[in-house]
């Protein structure tokens, strides 16, 4: 009778992971294929939003043989920058997602702001988390005030002309605590010339271009780069303390 009872128990439960298992297959398929309708409805004509929704590249690219990866790194190199505890100013957050599924793992508090009022609606409604205050703010005038122990400037340098990185970057300097550290990426301008979106003030040639930018206000700046056969990427950290990677760096041993 035991035995019987432990049999039928197996079965049930096997049959029931294999239920479950393809319901969720089924699942994923179906969520892929109407996020890749969206992605073409929103990003297949001349004119393409000024934010990007990243549940996009979740859930419709990510693993895709088309699609691609390196919108994780993003999240993933900014969030080596920040210590346990840390306040957090992110620029031109766009829909929230990297505040949500990166920075506020560690963060205390973290103020995400972006001049596009839907951006902030969107986050609002889509990566509200306890330690994230989503704000509309144009950098360039109304940069929120505070001291904060990270500044993340993520996809965005490239949105504004080389005077106002300059402008901003002195805001940003202003912002951060004495052991402060500014990390970001961006990309780099296309072989044939053209503007990879039609939104971008500036795109830079090198890593030295965006290198001459973080120089002049902190003494230590880190550039380096990825590269996939669709995307050239550029990460950067700058701080007058040391940087990730830095011989010495806590989390990391040499040989």
């Amino acid at each position: 009778m035991v035995m019987r009872t432990l049999i039928q128990y197996a079965l049930c439960n096997y049959f029931s992971q294999k239920i479950l298992s393809c319901i969720s297959s089924i699942c994923r398929k179906v969520t892929c294929f109407v996020h890749q309708v969206q992605f073409f409805a929103y990003w297949g004509g001349t004119s393409t939003p000024e934010w990007f929704d990243h549940e996009l590249d979740r859930y419709a690219q990510w693993g895709e043989p088309k699609g691609n990866c390196f919108w994780v790194e993003r999240g993933v190199f900014s969030l080596l920058a920040i210590e346990p505890g840390a306040k957090i100013l992110e620029l031109c957050c766009g829909d929230g997602f990297n505040a949500k599924h990166f920075y506020a793992y560690k963060a205390s508090s973290i103020v995400s702001c972006d001049f596009d009022p839907s951006a902030i609606t969107y986050a609002k409604s889509e990566h509200a988390n306890k330690k994230t205050k989503y704000i509309v703010a144009d950098i360039r005038y109304d940069m929120p005030q505070g001291k904060f122990d990270n500044i993340v400037w993520d996809a965005a340098i490239e949105h504004f002309t080389p005077e106002e990185i300059e402008s901003i970057m002195k805001g940003i300097k202003e912002r951060l605590g004495d052991n402060g550290c500014l990390s970001g990426y961006t990309i780099v301008e296309r072989a044939d010339g053209h503007k990879s979106l039609e939104q971008h003030e500036y795109e830079f040639k090198s890593k030295e271009d965006l290198m001459r930018f973080l120089t002049p206000h902190f003494a230590h700046v880190k550039v380096f780069e990825t590269i996939y056969e669709n995307r050239h990427n550029l990460y950067f950290y700058a701080s007058d303390r040391g940087l990730p990677f830095d011989p010495g760096w806590e989390f990391m041993v040499n040989k």
